[in-house]
């Protein structure tokens, strides 16, 4: 072989791709969630997609901010955390270009005190906490106003705010905190809305501990979200199709309780 022969070949060999299987360059998914029943139910999901050969790295995130911005920013692939009417208003304030790929659970809001058992016991003057995010603060105030504690004016159905309250014949003082310390914050609450992925993590059980829990019909309902260019992507439907399964569904109602309605 001449000596132009054998550059040529040797230029192949840089240039060609190694010959390497594409299982040993699998990729790993990363889904973002938050403590608690999110992050509780990913992990029973994790076995299950292995089996089918899909890996996913679970990543917890102690606020309802960051996970939408790193799917946004391809840090992760997906995030399971949130209800609907959250996520559309964090793609509407925001500009993400994330869709939602299905649903995962009903996971109700609650009113919890560690000092009254029924919402008659409220005082005027006591302070009852609400999230400090626009969705789940209007969840929160939903959630009073149908058990007679406000009146909503009714210009925001599902994000109403702290000034669209056009009565409150109890005098209850609304106090806006962040969703993840509300449990502990009830030390200092006369009551306090948490959502259920925090409530179960601070060792509370929905069913039996909360003063009031929403109903069933609630719009809430938890999603998947990823990016828009992914949607149709073959590992986005098989993990939101595993995660759809009837073992995830027994789990879910097992494991909780009755605290989470599967919503598929």
């Amino acid at each position: 072989m001449n000596r132009r022969l054998l550059i040529l070949a040797a230029l192949c060999g840089l240039l060609a791709p190694p010959l390497v299987s594409s299982a040993a360059e699998a990729k790993v998914y990363k889904i973002g969630v938050t403590p608690g029943v999110h992050e509780q139910t990913m992990e029973f999901v994790k076995p299950l997609l292995a089996k089918k050969g899909i890996e996913i790295e679970i990543v917890s995130f102690s606020d309802y901010v960051l996970p939408n911005q790193a799917v946004n920013d391809g840090d992760l692939d997906m995030n399971a955390f949130q209800h609907k009417p959250y996520f559309d208003n964090q793609v509407k304030d925001r500009g993400y270009k994330l869709v939602s790929a299905g649903t995962n659970f009903l996971a109700p809001m609650g009113i919890y005190s560690k000092k009254i058992k029924s919402l008659d016991e409220l005082k005027k003057g006591d302070s009852v906490g609400i999230p400090n995010d626009p969705t789940n603060g209007g969840r929160a105030l939903l959630l009073l106003q149908k058990h007679g504690l406000i009146k909503l004016d009714g210009a925001n159905i599902l994000t109403p705010g702290v000034p669209d309250i056009a009565a409150n014949p109890r005098g209850i003082k609304i106090v806006e905190l962040d969703a993840a310390q509300m449990p502990r914050a009830l030390e200092d609450l006369a009551a306090g809305a948490v959502n259920t992925n925090y409530a179960v993590q601070a060792g509370f059980l929905p069913t039996r501990d909360a003063v009031v829990l929403e109903a069933a019909d609630s719009p809430y309902v938890n999603i998947f979200a990823v990016r828009a260019a992914d949607k149709d992507a073959p590992w986005v439907k098989e993990i939101v199709s595993t995660y759809q399964s009837e073992p995830v569904r027994q789990f879910i109602l097992k494991e909780f309780k009755g605290s989470l309605v599967p919503a598929f």
